[in-house]
């Protein structure tokens, strides 16, 4: 999904879930707004606080979207149907849709 789709999908009605893969001090720095953070090592343990968003639609990112993809493809086979990953992570985000979003 590109940052523009995102940003129209977040806009309409039922969003879709935000899950954040990177660290907390890159969260920290910007995030999307309502993301969750679960860092990809931590997923493994954490995937149960994702739970309520298995057949829903889940937008995970990262910085440049690497990390992401590798949570997907493992997201997937703990059964998670719906998800997308953010071409170009957060950085493309804010070349594309929010100049104010700091880059790193």
């Amino acid at each position: 999904m590109t940052p523009t789709e995102l940003s129209e999908r977040l806009a309409a009605p039922n969003p879709p879930h935000l899950l954040d893969v990177r660290q907390p001090d890159e969260f920290a720095v910007v995030a999307l707004p309502g993301a969750k953070l679960i860092p990809l090592n931590e997923l493994p343990e954490r995937v149960g606080e994702l739970a309520v968003w298995r057949e829903q639609e889940v937008v995970v990112y990262c910085h440049h979207g690497m990390r992401s993809a590798h949570a997907i493809g493992w997201l997937r086979h703990q059964g998670f149907t719906n998800l997308h990953n953010l071409t170009g992570g957060i950085d493309r985000w804010s070349l594309e849709v929010d100049a104010n979003a700091p880059r790193y």
